[in-house]
């Protein structure tokens, strides 16, 4: 009897040794996930623009135009900096699709699917707003400016640029955060 008492004894403690360790790695694992969710949080907090943006036509104006039909941009922070990807249907109806990937340090770096600009180079002006320049060919050919309003919903971008053809526009293109 004596014999089985110690038993159950020393299993009653390894069971609650293995109780212990178990609450402990629920314990750090809960930390890691909070302290993992801090830091991708604080990032998206420092850099506003990450995220899906939906062109609002009714919103948006584009001289001499046409608009295009549609149009997404979506913003992510990548090792290498900001990565910009849109998409969306020309006014022709033909497939937009271009991409970037930049840092906002005032150099240039190469954007794809454009005619209009091959480099764009641009700078924070302050948390919300950032002003770049656009080259083709090495050549200045446009400037714009992205805001993102004080609530975070919505991003502006004015552009001001002459097109590969010499053409002159500007366009005030409105988007909707995703």
């Amino acid at each position: 009897m004596a014999a089985s008492s110690t038993f159950d004894n020393a299993n009653n403690v390894n069971a609650g040794e293995h109780m212990q360790t178990f609450f402990r790695t629920i314990l750090i694992g809960a930390a890691l996930a909070v302290g993992a969710a801090a830091v991708a949080s604080a990032a998206g907090a420092t850099n506003p623009v990450v995220g899906t943006w939906t062109l609002n036509l009714e919103k948006s104006k584009f001289t001499p135009g046409p608009a295009p039909k549609s149009q997404t941009r979506t913003y992510a922070q990548t090792d290498q900096g900001t990565t910009l990807t849109v998409t969306g249907v020309a006014a022709d109806g033909s497939s937009i699709s271009q991409q970037a990937t930049f840092k906002y340090d005032g150099k240039d770096y190469p954007i794809s699917g454009s005619a209009d600009y091959d480099t764009l180079a641009l700078k924070k002006v302050n948390g919300s707003t950032v002003k770049s320049t656009l080259k083709l060919g090495g050549k200045v050919v446009g400037s714009a400016t992205r805001t993102i309003s004080a609530h975070g919903k919505v991003l502006t971008l004015k552009i001001k640029a002459t097109n590969a053809k010499g053409v002159p526009y500007e366009a005030v293109a409105v988007f909707d955060k995703q």
